[in-house]
Protein backbone atom coordinates (compact mmCIF):
# COMPACT_ATOMS: atom_id res chain seq x y z
CA UNK A 1 0.00 0.00 0.00
CA UNK A 2 1.13 3.09 -0.87
CA UNK A 3 2.98 5.28 2.42
CA UNK A 4 2.98 1.52 3.82
CA UNK A 5 0.70 2.56 6.84
CA UNK A 6 1.46 0.96 9.76
CA UNK A 7 -0.15 -1.82 11.52
CA UNK A 8 -2.91 -0.66 14.39
CA UNK A 9 -5.33 -1.70 16.42
CA UNK A 10 -7.75 1.85 17.09
CA UNK A 11 -10.40 0.40 14.99
CA UNK A 12 -11.52 -1.53 17.89
CA UNK A 13 -12.64 1.75 19.47
CA UNK A 14 -13.46 3.37 16.14
CA UNK A 15 -15.43 1.16 14.31
CA UNK A 16 -17.64 2.15 11.13
CA UNK A 17 -19.57 5.07 11.88
CA UNK A 18 -21.54 5.10 8.90
CA UNK A 19 -24.02 8.05 9.56
CA UNK A 20 -21.51 9.73 11.52
CA UNK A 21 -19.42 9.74 8.52
CA UNK A 22 -22.90 11.09 6.59
CA UNK A 23 -22.89 13.71 9.18
CA UNK A 24 -19.54 15.02 8.12
CA UNK A 25 -19.81 14.52 4.55
CA UNK A 26 -22.98 16.50 4.49
CA UNK A 27 -20.78 19.27 6.33
CA UNK A 28 -17.89 18.98 3.64
CA UNK A 29 -20.52 19.70 1.05
CA UNK A 30 -21.72 22.24 2.29
CA UNK A 31 -18.45 24.17 2.18
CA UNK A 32 -17.03 23.48 6.16
CA UNK A 33 -13.51 23.47 6.59
CA UNK A 34 -12.00 20.71 9.24
CA UNK A 35 -11.99 23.49 12.19
CA UNK A 36 -16.17 24.60 11.54
CA UNK A 37 -17.04 20.97 11.46
CA UNK A 38 -15.17 20.45 14.68
CA UNK A 39 -17.30 22.99 16.33
CA UNK A 40 -20.37 21.74 15.01
CA UNK A 41 -19.11 18.67 16.40
CA UNK A 42 -18.78 19.98 19.67
CA UNK A 43 -21.18 22.59 20.12
CA UNK A 44 -23.60 20.66 18.56
CA UNK A 45 -23.37 17.74 19.78
CA UNK A 46 -24.41 15.90 16.17
CA UNK A 47 -22.79 12.21 17.64
CA UNK A 48 -25.07 12.93 20.69
CA UNK A 49 -21.55 11.35 22.77
CA UNK A 50 -21.16 13.15 26.26
CA UNK A 51 -17.60 13.94 26.93
CA UNK A 52 -15.92 16.13 24.29
CA UNK A 53 -12.64 13.80 23.86
CA UNK A 54 -14.44 11.17 22.27
CA UNK A 55 -16.56 13.78 19.74
CA UNK A 56 -12.84 14.83 18.69
CA UNK A 57 -12.18 11.20 18.25
CA UNK A 58 -14.80 10.14 16.07
CA UNK A 59 -14.15 13.59 14.37
CA UNK A 60 -10.61 13.45 13.48
CA UNK A 61 -11.39 9.57 13.03
CA UNK A 62 -14.11 10.27 10.26
CA UNK A 63 -12.19 13.17 8.87
CA UNK A 64 -9.23 11.34 8.54
CA UNK A 65 -11.30 8.37 6.54
CA UNK A 66 -12.52 10.88 4.21
CA UNK A 67 -9.81 12.76 3.34
CA UNK A 68 -8.89 9.18 1.27
CA UNK A 69 -11.63 10.24 -0.88
CA UNK A 70 -12.45 12.54 -3.88
CA UNK A 71 -15.15 15.16 -3.81
CA UNK A 72 -17.41 12.53 -6.35
CA UNK A 73 -17.43 10.06 -4.10
CA UNK A 74 -17.85 12.04 -0.36
CA UNK A 75 -21.19 13.83 -2.46
CA UNK A 76 -21.96 10.07 -3.34
CA UNK A 77 -22.06 8.77 0.27
CA UNK A 78 -25.37 11.15 0.84
CA UNK A 79 -26.61 11.15 -2.81
CA UNK A 80 -26.09 7.62 -3.57
CA UNK A 81 -28.49 4.43 -2.76
CA UNK A 82 -27.63 3.13 0.65
CA UNK A 83 -25.93 0.14 -0.30
CA UNK A 84 -23.57 2.14 -2.73
CA UNK A 85 -23.26 4.68 0.11
CA UNK A 86 -22.50 2.27 2.94
CA UNK A 87 -19.46 1.26 0.56
CA UNK A 88 -18.06 4.42 0.06
CA UNK A 89 -17.64 4.34 3.64
CA UNK A 90 -16.22 1.09 4.13
CA UNK A 91 -13.74 1.53 0.79
CA UNK A 92 -12.53 4.60 3.14
CA UNK A 93 -11.58 2.61 5.92
CA UNK A 94 -9.80 0.00 3.75
CA UNK A 95 -7.67 3.00 2.30
CA UNK A 96 -6.74 4.27 5.86
CA UNK A 97 -6.30 0.65 8.17
CA UNK A 98 -3.76 -1.60 7.11
CA UNK A 99 -4.62 -4.77 8.60
CA UNK A 100 -7.97 -4.80 7.99
CA UNK A 101 -7.63 -3.84 4.47
CA UNK A 102 -5.10 -6.72 3.97
CA UNK A 103 -7.96 -8.76 5.71
CA UNK A 104 -10.33 -8.11 3.31
CA UNK A 105 -7.59 -8.66 0.67
CA UNK A 106 -6.35 -11.99 2.21
CA UNK A 107 -9.59 -13.63 3.75
CA UNK A 108 -12.78 -11.51 2.31
CA UNK A 109 -11.78 -11.51 -1.25
CA UNK A 110 -11.02 -14.80 -1.30
CA UNK A 111 -13.91 -15.84 0.43
CA UNK A 112 -16.39 -14.31 -2.88
CA UNK A 113 -13.64 -15.46 -5.43
CA UNK A 114 -13.84 -18.56 -4.55
CA UNK A 115 -17.45 -18.93 -3.67
CA UNK A 116 -16.51 -20.28 0.15
CA UNK A 117 -19.35 -17.70 1.60
CA UNK A 118 -19.34 -18.14 4.92
CA UNK A 119 -16.79 -16.23 7.41
CA UNK A 120 -15.62 -18.43 10.86
CA UNK A 121 -13.82 -17.55 13.90
CA UNK A 122 -10.91 -19.98 11.99
CA UNK A 123 -10.93 -17.61 9.32
CA UNK A 124 -9.54 -14.68 11.79
CA UNK A 125 -7.59 -17.25 14.04
CA UNK A 126 -5.29 -18.04 10.75
CA UNK A 127 -5.07 -14.38 9.87
CA UNK A 128 -4.64 -13.09 13.60
CA UNK A 129 -1.96 -15.66 13.02
CA UNK A 130 -0.29 -15.18 10.14
CA UNK A 131 -0.18 -11.69 11.10
CA UNK A 132 1.54 -11.98 14.47
CA UNK A 133 4.42 -14.55 12.02
CA UNK A 134 4.38 -11.37 9.87
CA UNK A 135 5.13 -8.50 12.21
CA UNK A 136 7.14 -7.83 15.33
CA UNK A 137 4.51 -5.30 16.20
CA UNK A 138 1.49 -7.31 15.72
CA UNK A 139 3.34 -10.24 17.69
CA UNK A 140 3.31 -7.80 20.75
CA UNK A 141 -0.97 -7.63 21.16
CA UNK A 142 -2.32 -8.87 23.58
CA UNK A 143 -5.22 -11.94 22.94
CA UNK A 144 -8.24 -9.48 24.00
CA UNK A 145 -6.80 -6.79 21.20
CA UNK A 146 -7.53 -9.78 18.47
CA UNK A 147 -10.63 -10.91 19.98
CA UNK A 148 -11.58 -7.06 20.23
CA UNK A 149 -10.76 -6.76 16.48
CA UNK A 150 -12.64 -9.99 15.29
CA UNK A 151 -15.92 -8.14 16.60
CA UNK A 152 -15.31 -4.71 15.45
CA UNK A 153 -14.32 -6.50 12.24
CA UNK A 154 -17.61 -8.70 11.98
CA UNK A 155 -19.69 -5.41 13.03
CA UNK A 156 -18.10 -3.19 10.38
CA UNK A 157 -18.86 -6.00 7.89
CA UNK A 158 -22.49 -6.20 8.23
CA UNK A 159 -23.47 -2.98 9.02
CA UNK A 160 -21.94 -2.53 5.77
CA UNK A 161 -24.12 -4.88 4.18
CA UNK A 162 -21.70 -7.70 3.34
CA UNK A 163 -22.86 -10.43 5.93
CA UNK A 164 -26.10 -11.52 6.75
CA UNK A 165 -25.39 -12.54 10.32
CA UNK A 166 -22.99 -11.71 13.08
CA UNK A 167 -22.74 -15.03 15.03
CA UNK A 168 -21.01 -18.55 14.04
CA UNK A 169 -20.51 -19.12 10.34
CA UNK A 170 -21.31 -16.05 9.01
CA UNK A 171 -23.13 -16.33 5.85
CA UNK A 172 -21.23 -13.76 3.64
CA UNK A 173 -23.50 -11.18 1.17
CA UNK A 174 -22.38 -10.52 -2.31
CA UNK A 175 -22.48 -6.53 -2.80
CA UNK A 176 -24.04 -4.61 -5.57
CA UNK A 177 -22.08 -2.00 -6.34
CA UNK A 178 -23.47 1.72 -8.64
CA UNK A 179 -21.62 1.22 -12.07
CA UNK A 180 -20.79 4.48 -12.20
CA UNK A 181 -19.37 4.25 -8.77
CA UNK A 182 -17.12 1.27 -9.48
CA UNK A 183 -16.16 2.76 -12.71
CA UNK A 184 -14.81 6.39 -10.93
CA UNK A 185 -13.03 4.23 -7.90
CA UNK A 186 -11.61 1.94 -10.37
CA UNK A 187 -10.36 5.15 -12.79
CA UNK A 188 -8.99 7.11 -10.01
CA UNK A 189 -7.34 4.42 -7.78
CA UNK A 190 -5.18 1.08 -9.16
CA UNK A 191 -8.78 -1.41 -7.94
CA UNK A 192 -7.37 -3.05 -5.13
CA UNK A 193 -9.12 -1.46 -2.49
CA UNK A 194 -12.64 -1.62 -4.66
CA UNK A 195 -11.63 -5.31 -5.43
CA UNK A 196 -11.59 -6.36 -1.87
CA UNK A 197 -15.20 -5.87 -1.82
CA UNK A 198 -16.05 -6.67 -4.61
CA UNK A 199 -14.68 -10.36 -4.88
CA UNK A 200 -12.24 -9.62 -7.91
CA UNK A 201 -8.53 -10.09 -8.25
Amino acid sequence: MEKELQYRSTIKSKPYFYLETKQLSGLIVQGLNELEINEHVINLNIFQVKSESRKKEIASTILKRLTALDTYLIDKIITSDVETSKLIVLYSILKTDRLFYEFMHEIFREKIVYRDLQLTDRDFHTYFEAKRQQSETVAEWKEYTFYKLQQVYVRILFEAGLLKNQKGNREIEIPIINPDVLDHIRNSDDGRYINVIAGEK
